[in-house]
C-alpha cells in the first residue's frame, strides 16, 4: 500500500510455530537490524520506466518485477514504518514472498509495541496475502490452501470486529484496485522515467490489483465459513405487526448465550446491510425492511406506516431471548428517518437513535423549502417498483435529465410528470397534494411538543455539502426548541451524504478537505452506541452539543448550542452599486429607495439544457436568473459558523416566488469556494410559515426574512470577498412558481404571464454569525 498504511493492525500476531518455516524468525531478526540503519533519504534517483499500455497486458508482471528489483538496493525512508510498509510491497512484487512476509510481521511487532490500542488498518489484508505467497512458494501449497490457511491464522485470531473489517476489505471489488492501477499508468504513460516516490506508488498500486484478483474468489467462501463460527444469522425472520401486516427482518448476533442489546436499522433498501458489522461490535445486528420489501401481497408506501411498523419490531425485539430489553437504532438517509417515525410514539424499548444525513419527509423530502424536485418523482418510481428493469433505469441519468427536459419545455403542469414519462405514479401525486407541512406530513414524525417526549440520547451526523443537511438540522433544531435539555448531540463538517458508506473523501468534488475533518464517523457512532450501552467513554470528538470542523482552519470546535457557536454577527447590505459581474454587498446601509432590479421570463424555455454546476470549488459563476452580490475583501480573517439570515425589502409583481440563495467565499487566488451545498432553495409564500401558505402582495413593498436551514462553518481569509448569488427558481429539474397563487403543481406556462420583475431594496440586508 506504498506507505499510506494509515494504522496498521497492532494486535495482530501470526504465530511461528505449527509448521510455520523457521527461517522466518532468522529473516526477522535481520529486517529489525535493517531498520536501525536506515540512512536518510538522500536526492530521490530517477528509473528508466515506461508504463504498460494496459493492466492485463502479458508482460506487465515482468515490467513491474524489473522496477522493484532495480528499487530495492537503493530504497530508502527514514520513517521506520513507512520503511518496511513499502518495503514489503517492493519484495512481494520482487517476488521475494518470505522476505516480504518478514518485513511485514516486523511491521506488526514495531505497532504492536507502540500503538496497541488503535483499530486494525488495511496493511492487514497485505499480511495475510504476503503470508499465503511465502507459504505458496516455500511450502510448494498450491495458493487457494495458502491463501485459506493464512486466512485462517491470520482472521481467526482476531476479535470479531477486527475480523469483520478485515474480511469486508477483502471483499472490496477487485476491478476498483484494477481501475486505479490502470488509471496511474495511464498518468505515468507520457514520461520515460519515474522518480522513487512515485515508483513506489505505481507499484503499491499494482500490488493491491495483482493480490486482489488472485485472492477475490476465494474470500467469499472463508468469510462466510468464519461467520458462522462467530454469529448466529437467520436471513428470512417474519414479524407480525398488531395490524396483521407482516414485515421481513435479519438477525445476526455474536455466538453468545449472553443477552445483549440490539442494534435496528429499518430501511425501504433490500441492499447491503451492517447486521454483521453490528454483531462484530457485540450488539444484535437487526435489520427491518418497511413492509412491502421481501414480503408478497403487501403494497410498499414509502413513509406513511414505517413508524408503526419501526414500533412493532422494537417491541418484538424485546421479547425475545437473546435481548436485554434495550434497542438502539441508526441510519442514513431514509433509515435515518425511521427512528425519528418510531420515536413519535416512543416505544419503551428504545434508548437511544444516531442517524446519519436523515430525511426529514414533509420537510427535505419530496420538496426543499416546499419547492418540490423531480428527483422525487425518480426515486419513489423507484422504490415502489422491484422488477430489476427498474434497477437499471433509475441509474440512467441521461433518462431523467431528458425526461426533465422534456417536461420543461413543454410547459404542462408539473402533475404531468408521469404522462409525460408514461408511467403513472400515484404516490408523486399524493405528496404534490400536501405542499404544505399538513397533517399528512405531520404524523409521520414526530411534530413540535412532541420532540419534548423524545428523552432519549440522539447522536446526529451531518455535512456542509449533504443534501439531507436540511432534514438532520430540523430533528436537531426541533428536539432542542421543544426540549431545551435534550440528550442531542450533532457532529457536522465538509461531508456530503455519503461519508457513512464509504468514509470522509480527502478530495470532496474538488475541494480540499481539512485533514483533521478525516474521521471514521461509523466507528465515532459505535463508540458513541458504546456510551450508552456499555458504559464506555464518549467519542473525544463529541465534547459538547454541537461538534463542528471550521474549513480552512483545520480544527474542531465545540459549543454547547447553535447561539454560543459565535460571538457576534456582520451585516452586509444589497447595494445596488456594480461589483464586478454583480452588485455590492456593503457593510454601509444606502438609500433605502435605491434597489437591485431582477427580472425572470418564465416562457422563455431556451435554456431547457441548463444544468447547475455542482463543482464546490470553480474560477467562475454561471449566473442564471440570478443576481450576484460582493462584499469588498475582508480586512481580517473572519469565521463564519452557524446559520445566516437573509431579510428582504422588496417589491414583486407576483403573488408568490422560488427563490434560491448560495455563499462562497471568493479567494484572493480567485477561487470561489461554496460555503455550503445543495442550494437553500425557499418558496416565499411558506417563509412565514410552512404550515400556511401566505401569499405576496404583487406589487407592494414588503418585507421577508429567510433563516437558512443550512449551517456551515468556514475560516474566511483576509483579503477574501464574501459573495452571496440570490435568484429566481425556474430550471427544469424543479417545479415551477408562476406567482399567480394557485396550486403551484397545476399552473402551466399559459399562468406564466408578464416576466416576474422583483426590486431588492437598499434596506435589504445578509447577516452571517461570526467567531473569534
Amino acid at each position: 500500500m506504498s506507505g499510506s498504511e494509515g494504522a496498521a493492525d497492532a494486535r495482530l500476531l501470526v504465530s511461528t510455530s505449527g509448521g510455520a518455516p523457521l527461517m522466518r524468525v532468522a529473516r526477522l531478526l535481520l529486517a529489525m537490524i535493517l531498520i536501525c540503519v536506515v540512512a536518510p533519504a538522500m536526492s530521490a534517483p530517477q528509473f528508466d520506466f515506461q508504463a504498460p499500455q494496459n493492466a492485463n497486458d502479458p508482460a506487465l508482471p515482468g515490467v513491474m518485477r524489473d522496477l522493484a528489483e532495480r528499487l530495492l538496493p537503493v530504497y530508502q525512508e527514514p520513517d521506520p514504518d513507512r520503511y518496511l510498509a513499502n518495503l514489503s510491497t517492493l519484495q512481494m512484487v520482487a517476488g521475494n514472498y518470505g522476505a516480504a512476509d518478514v518485513s511485514r510481521q516486523s511491521l506488526r511487532e514495531r505497532r504492536r509495541h507502540l500503538d496497541a490500542s488503535r483499530p486494525i488498518g488495511r496493511g492487514a489484508i497485505f499480511d495475510v496475502y504476503a503470508y499465503a505467497k511465502a507459504l505458496e512458494t516455500e511450502s510448494k501449497m498450491p495458493f487457494a490452501d495458502a491463501f485459506a490457511r493464512a486466512f485462517h491464522e491470520v482472521v481467526g485470531r482476531l476479535g470479531d470486529h477486527d475480523a469483520y473489517a478485515v474480511t469486508r476489505w477483502l471483499k472490496s471489488p477487485p476491478s476498483i484496485y484494477r481501475d486505479a492501477f490502470q488509471k496511474a499508468l495511464d498518468q505515468q504513460r507520457a514520461s520515460d522515467s519515474i522518480d522513487q516516490s512515485d515508483a513506489v506508488e505505481l507499484l503499491g498500486k499494482y500490488l493491491a490489483f495483482n493480490a486482489y484478483r488472485s485472492f477475490g474468489p476465494l474470500v467469499d467462501g472463508l468469510a462466510a465459513e468464519d461467520d458462522r463460527r462467530r454469529y448466529v444469522a437467520e436471513e428470512q425472520v417474519l414479524i407480525k405487526t398488531p395490524a396483521g401486516a407482516t414485515i421481513a427482518a435479519i438477525v445476526v448476533r455474536p455466538n453468545t448465550d449472553s443477552k445483549l442489546p440490539a442494534l435496528l436499522e429499518f430501511t425501504i433498501y433490500d441492499a447491503e446491510n451492517a447486521a454483521h458489522e453490528c454483531a462484530s461490535h457485540g450488539y444484535v445486528g437487526v435489520v427491518a425492511f418497511t413492509r412491502g420489501k421481501r414480503t408478497q401481497g403487501q403494497d410498499l408506501v414509502p413513509y406513511q406506516r414505517d413508524g408503526e411498523d419501526a414500533r412493532a419490531v422494537i417491541n418484538w425485539i424485546a421479547k425475545q431471548p437473546w435481548s436485554d430489553g434495550r434497542v438502539g437504532m441508526y441510519g442514513e438517509r431514509y433509515s435515518g428517518f425511521t427512528p425519528w417515525a418510531a420515536a413519535k410514539r416512543m416505544p419503551p424499548a428504545l434508548k437511544a437513535i444516531a442517524t446519519s444525513a436523515p430525511t426529514a419527509p414533509g420537510i427535505d423530502v419530496p420538496m426543499d423549502g416546499n419547492v418540490f424536485q423531480n428527483s422525487a418523482y425518480r426515486w419513489s418510481s423507484y422504490v415502489i417498483n422491484t422488477k430489476p428493469a427498474d434497477d437499471k433505469e433509475y441509474y440512467d441519468d441521461a433518462l431523467w435529465h431528458a425526461l426533465d427536459q422534456k417536461w420543461y419545455s413543454s410547459g404542462r403542469r408539473y402533475r404531468d410528470m408521469g404522462r409525460l414519462f408514461g408511467k403513472p405514479n400515484p404516490i408523486f401525486l399524493r405528496w404534490l397534494n400536501h405542499p404544505s407541512y399538513d397533517r399528512y406530513w405531520q404524523n409521520m414524525i414526530p411534530y413540535r411538543a412532541e420532540f419534548a417526549h423524545v428523552d432519549i440520547p440522539v447522536l446526529t451526523i451531518t455535512g456542509y455539502y449533504a443534501g439531507s443537511e436540511v432534514g438532520a438540522l430540523y430533528y436537531y433544531n426541533q428536539h432542542h426548541k421543544f426540549d431545551p435539555h435534550a440528550d442531542h448531540t450533532l457532529l457536522i463538517g465538509p461531508y456530503d451524504d455519503a461519508v457513512m458508506q464509504r468514509g470522509a473523501l480527502a478530495n470532496l468534488q474538488g475541494y480540499g478537505v481539512d485533514p483533521t475533518a478525516m474521521v471514521d464517523v461509523r466507528e465515532i457512532r459505535y463508540q458513541w452506541f458504546d456510551s450508552v450501552f456499555k458504559h464506555a467513554p464518549k467519542p473525544a470528538i463529541l465534547k459538547d452539543g454541537i461538534n463542528y470542523e471550521v474549513m480552512g482552519a483545520n480544527e474542531w470546535r465545540h459549543a454547547p448550542s447553535v447561539a454560543a457557536m459565535a460571538s457576534g454577527s456582520m451585516r452586509f447590505y444589497l447595494d445596488a452599486a456594480a461589483s464586478g459581474d454583480g452588485r455590492r454587498l456593503s457593510t454601509r446601509k444606502g438609500s433605502s429607495t435605491a434597489f437591485v432590479r431582477q427580472t425572470t421570463n418564465f416562457k422563455d424555455r431556451r435554456d431547457a439544457s441548463w444544468v447547475p454546476s455542482t463543482d464546490l470549488i470553480s474560477r467562475s459563476i454561471a449566473i442564471h436568473n440570478d443576481t450576484m452580490f460582493v462584499s469588498e475583501p475582508l480586512a481580517r480573517s473572519t469565521v463564519l459558523s452557524g446559520f445566516f439570515t437573509l431579510k428582504l425589502d422588496f417589491t414583486v409583481n407576483k403573488q408568490d416566488m422560488d427563490l434560491n440563495i448560495m455563499l462562497y467565499e471568493l479567494q484572493a487566488n480567485g477561487n470561489y469556494v461554496r460555503l455550503f451545498s445543495p442550494i437553500e432553495e425557499v418558496r416565499a409564500s411558506y417563509v412565514r410559515d410552512r404550515v400556511h401558505r401566505h401569499l405576496l402582495g404583487a406589487g407592494e413593498r414588503q418585507e421577508l426574512t429567510i433563516k437558512s436551514e443550512r449551517m456551515t462553518s468556514r475560516l474566511l481569509q483576509q483579503g477574501s470577498r464574501l459573495v452571496m448569488v440570490l435568484g429566481v427558481n425556474k430550471r427544469p429539474d424543479r417545479e415551477i412558481n408562476y406567482g399567480t397563487g394557485n396550486d403551484v403543481s397545476e399552473e402551466t406556462m399559459d399562468d406564466a404571464g408578464p416576466p416576474l420583475k422583483a426590486r431588492w431594496y437598499g434596506d435589504s440586508y445578509l447577516e452571517i454569525p461570526v467567531a473569534k
